[in-house]
């Protein structure tokens, strides 16, 4: 069974509630459609219900009575919203009037909902930038216990079978974080092992990346690898993990036992975690285009809550895709 198919088969066991923000977006209606269709979700939309309907109606979409249509304008818990997000960020000086039209907002609509305990997850940005889908989630969802950074994982999925978990790899930060702090990067490899675990359901053997392998070469760029392991190490025991390795000494069990004798990891890492985002993002790329490799993501990690950040040309499977990867966040995020 294909990674995607697996991770939609366990996306309909758990039954997640995904809010949609973007209801009368062409591509998130038709992708909720369809996952109402193949039960990936309980799904939320958010936008007028005369709008939604007449859209429904103009595509040919069959399922979208089954949706829970909230209208940003007026709905039964709109004042509720508003006092919780005055409570939330009266220190900041939130009055109720800006908060009665910050709420009107499908997507502070959307993060309320998820902190208010009436959704589990959320899946947007068809039709906004990154920074308008992640302001509100910063201001009411906040990161994850003992996390404070929020990151960007890409599943590699290979042809070649040799590489990772059966040719699948996770690879992180490659989207969000530029230069973390030997801190932040640890708090990266544990978020990352959440993500492996919940979406790609296996166990993470996590390489903390660098130019050099176990002392080969001294710069103050290696040191913050090798502090970031052993932080990540303090911070959660039960994780497989080990660095500095480089790339090769991590992927290639002849190089990773000449390099890194004893190591768990070395050779049969299938968690890759990057020590910038130069690093992350053009090495996803590399591997995409020159290994033909699908990629998956980015799925945002560290977050209270999954909330998931779409790029503005994605097409309707990827939005189908991220709902079910989120329902996938929301179950482990349980367990």
């Amino acid at each position: 069974m294909e990674l995607i198919d697996r991770i939609k088969l366990n996306a309909r066991k758990h039954n997640k509630r995904i809010v949609l923000p973007e209801g009368t977006e062409e591509r998130t209606i038709q992708a909720a459609d369809i996952a109402i269709e193949e039960g990936l979700a309980q799904i939320i939309l958010i936008g007028n219900l005369s709008e939604i309907t007449a859209l429904a109606a103009k595509k040919g979409l069959k399922n979208i009575g089954k949706a829970k249509i909230v209208d940003p304008k007026s709905h039964e818990k709109k004042d509720h919203y508003i006092d919780l997000m005055v409570e939330l960020r009266k220190h900041k000086g939130l009055t109720r009037e800006e908060a009665s039209r910050l709420i009107e907002d499908p997507l502070y609509l959307g993060v309320l909902m998820i902190k208010n305990g009436d959704a589990d997850g959320e899946v947007s940005g068809a039709d906004h930038a990154t920074g308008d889908v992640l302001r509100p989630a910063f201001h009411y969802v906040k990161t994850a216990p003992g996390i404070s950074v929020v990151s960007g994982a890409f599943i590699m999925i290979l042809p070649d079978k040799s590489f990772g978990e059966n040719g699948i790899l996770i690879y992180a930060d490659g989207a969000v974080h530029p230069n973390p702090t030997d801190k932040e990067l640890a708090e990266i490899a544990i978020a990352t092992a959440h993500t492996t675990r919940a979406i790609a359901g296996f166990e993470p053997r996590i390489a903390m990346l660098s130019f050099s392998t176990k002392g080969s070469a001294s710069h103050e760029m290696v040191d913050k690898v090798v502090s970031a392991t052993k932080i990540a190490r303090a911070m959660a025991p039960d994780l497989m993990i080990d660095g500095e390795l480089q790339a090769d000494a991590a992927l290639i069990e002849a190089i990773g036992q000449k390099k890194a004798p004893g190591s768990k990891i070395a050779g049969k890492a299938n968690v890759l975690i990057f020590p910038d985002l130069n690093c992350g993002n053009i090495a996803y790329k590399l591997t995409q285009r020159l290994a033909h490799a699908e990629a998956i993501g980015p799925i945002l990690q560290g977050m209270a809550a999954p909330i998931n950040d779409l790029s503005r040309g994605c097409s309707v499977s990827d939005i189908v895709s991220m709902i079910a990867i989120t329902a996938n966040q929301a179950a482990g995020m349980n367990k």
